[in-house]
């Protein structure tokens, strides 16, 4: 059901983004589920826009198990839908299927996206046009994180201790042995290579030769433009939410078992054998 366009005829409204054009589509499918679960149908409202592969929005109806498994987007009572950035609107625009033009108004965004066009500030840019409400990491924080060439950038000017690393560009990476022979003025292997913008893993490999160096980089290069390179380094890995604005707090620290030769794609969403402390 259409939540009424009338703001004090109805509770707080959240739409819940979901999906997206990037490599992680399956992951945040499966992530915006948690999400839709543990929402209070009594306190809140909540809209489901799910993102294709193509980049097709659509307002659904869709159950748990359709968005987790993907079969949300063959659903009949799917309507397309945009996000206005006209401020006025505050919402999105349906597209029914008598061809009438609905708004609907929106609280707050919950932008369950990962990886590219949905974690790195490009939908958060959006939602600032709109003058939405949002939950998560701003504009730059987003676009900072995303991309790890950047980000350790900043940690060098910052000072922040962290690993060696360098970068390449795809044109670069064509010249292998001039490519290896920079790396190893700074790096000894085993190195991490990675695209400068994927999450969850997606490109990366572990090189422990020369040998390996050309496929590894042909990898990172096929989800980004710039590859990142840098160090192995041996020890415990933790991760941590952090909560709160002006005055951010740590959440929960959990250390990371991993099951394969490091914590991969596979091992993080498919084969369910690491373990989380």
């Amino acid at each position: 059901m259409i939540p009424s366009a009338n703001p004090a005829a109805r509770p707080l409204c959240a739409a819940l983004l979901f999906g997206g054009l990037s490599s992680e589509h399956e992951v945040s499918r499966v992530s915006a589920v948690t999400f839709a679960e543990h929402m209070d149908p009594e306190r809140d409202e909540l809209i489901k826009i799910g993102i294709t592969k193509e980049g097709r929005w659509l307002y659904t109806e869709a159950t748990s198990a359709q968005m987790a498994d993907g079969s949300w987007e063959q659903l009949p009572g799917n309507m397309p839908c945009v996000l206005s950035p006209d401020r006025a609107d505050h919402g999105a625009i349906l597209f029914t299927p008598s061809g009438h033009v609905e708004k609907l108004h929106i609280d707050v965004v919950l932008p369950v996206l990962h990886g590219l066009w949905g974690e790195d500030g490009t939908i958060q840019g959006l939602l600032e046009l709109a003058g939405i409400p949002y939950v998560g990491c701003g504009v730059a924080a987003s676009a900072l994180c995303m991309d790890k060439a950047l980000a350790n950038t900043l940690f060098d000017a910052a000072g922040v201790p962290h690993c060696a690393w360098d970068c390449c560009v795809r044109s670069e990476a064509k010249d292998l042995d001039a490519l290896e022979a920079r790396l190893l003025e700074k790096l000894s292997y085993p190195i991490f290579v990675k695209p400068a913008n994927a999450g969850s893993s997606v490109g990366v490999s572990r090189v422990d030769r020369g040998d390996d160096l050309d496929a590894a980089v042909a990898k990172a290069a096929h989800e980004d433009w710039r590859v990142v390179i840098e160090e192995c380094i041996t020890g415990r890995e933790v991760e941590c939410a952090v909560l709160g604005n002006e005055k951010p707090e740590a959440a929960l620290v959990g250390e990371i078992a991993a099951s394969a030769t490091f914590y991969d794609y596979d091992d993080k969403y498919v084969n369910g054998t690491s373990q989380l402390y």
